[in-house]
């Protein structure tokens, strides 16, 4: 659902700006330092783009779903790494909070998150426990006015940079599924909580992870989201159907810039006496890949909209994220085909990009899971 198309073009026209002439200028120097300048912190704050999708009652912009799946496609043009800054805020971060919180918790946090002086950080995966999110060990143990958290929580986006995290903590142990599980604001700077060594990962540098332990970290009830116990699961659920539009929306973006970096180079580049790209077997790697992205992207938006007009959309969310997280490695490995040597070589944008991609078939889901849940959503469903 677009609100108002002209106002929705003028953002989207300033954020390819800002990706053309800040964003991928800098894509070198993030992935050299493993950081993100501070001044280009600043200019997204100033954006507003930590605050997106946060309600425009708590000082976001409060896009809708469709309109947040175009924003992740002009994002996409460049390192994953900005978006990642930005993403917890706009999803897994601050979802929980928007989607079930108190108004008490909302107008607490939300403003905070949307003006990027909070990182919300998720804090589901355990070390142990990863595609199945239902078996978390976490436990946050009731005692009078406070709950007792221990356990330690895996790859967490983020966490270096959090000044609260979204804990999915069990707080019956006697309930050994989903239903025993509650989910926690936390702030960051609680007692008991550590964190351990930054991950180092096979792409997207300047996008940071790492473990969060924590040990007897005394958290007030009244953290507790929604205020009632045992609706974490389903609270993350609800957060990962969006995630997983958002990251599929952000996989169309990058395979339309692998798209462009390839067919440029093509053109460029001459073989035999003529440029690569008036080879047929070049063209045939161009055309697929240029398949491939507007199908997922019309697979995208077509699930926004329907999420938009409040409709269930796990099946669909799914679909996406299998069809388009998959499509834009695909689509990468064509790049790096297409460019040859040089493809290999890190000078050129693809060869990192190859590497930043193979993350989106492994995070908020697995290829696998996807396939699970589709199936057995059609299962329940016939």
């Amino acid at each position: 659902m677009i609100r108002d198309k002209e106002m929705l073009d003028q953002f989207l026209s300033s954020i390819s700006k800002f990706v053309r002439e800040r964003l991928v200028p800098a894509e070198n120097e993030v992935a050299e330092n493993d950081a993100i300048p501070d001044d280009i912190v600043q200019e997204m704050k100033a954006m507003g783009l930590f605050g997106m999708t946060i309600p425009e009652e708590y000082d976001g912009l409060g896009l809708t779903m469709e309109e947040e799946a175009f924003v992740a496609i002009e994002l996409g043009r460049t390192s994953p790494a900005f978006r990642s800054l930005i993403g917890t805020n706009n999803g897994i971060g601050s979802a929980a909070i928007v989607f079930d919180g108190t108004e008490e918790q909302k107008q607490k946090y939300l403003p905070k998150y949307a003006s990027g002086e909070l990182i919300g950080s998720f804090c589901l995966t355990e070390p142990d426990v990863g595609s199945d999110a239902s078996a978390v060990k976490t436990t946050a143990i009731k005692k009078g006015n406070e709950y007792i958290i221990n356990g330690t929580k895996r790859f967490i986006t983020n966490a270096p940079r959090a000044g609260t995290f979204t804990v999915m903590a069990r707080t019956d142990l006697s309930i050994k599924g989903a239903k025993g599980i509650s989910a926690f604001i936390v702030d960051a700077s609680t007692p008991g909580i550590t964190l351990g060594a930054k991950d180092k990962k096979m792409g997207q540098q300047g996008s940071h992870t790492c473990d969060v332990i924590f040990e007897n970290c005394h958290v007030p009830a009244q953290n507790i989201i929604g205020g009632v116990e045992g609706k974490g699961f389903i609270t993350s659920m609800k957060v990962l159907d969006r995630g997983r539009l958002h990251i599929s929306a952000l996989s169309v973006g990058i395979a339309e810039r692998l798209i462009d970096d390839a067919l440029r180079y093509a053109i460029e580049r001459k073989q035999f006496g003529k440029p690569i790209a008036e080879h047929q077997m070049i063209q045939v790697m161009l055309a697929d890949s240029k398949a491939e992205a507007y199908a997922a992207k019309c697979m995208v938006l077509d699930a926004a909209r329907q999420k938009d007009l409040g409709k269930k959309i796990s099946t669909e969310a799914s679909c996406c994220k299998l069809f388009a997280t998959e499509m834009v490695g695909r689509v990468a490995d064509k790049a790096v085909q297409i460019h040859g040597g040089a493809g290999y070589i890190s000078e050129y944008a693809v060869e990192r990009l190859y590497r930043d991609v193979r993350l989106f078939r492994l995070y908020e889901g697995t290829t696998q899971i996807q396939q699970m849940i589709i199936a057995k959503n059609m299962i329940r469903d016939i």
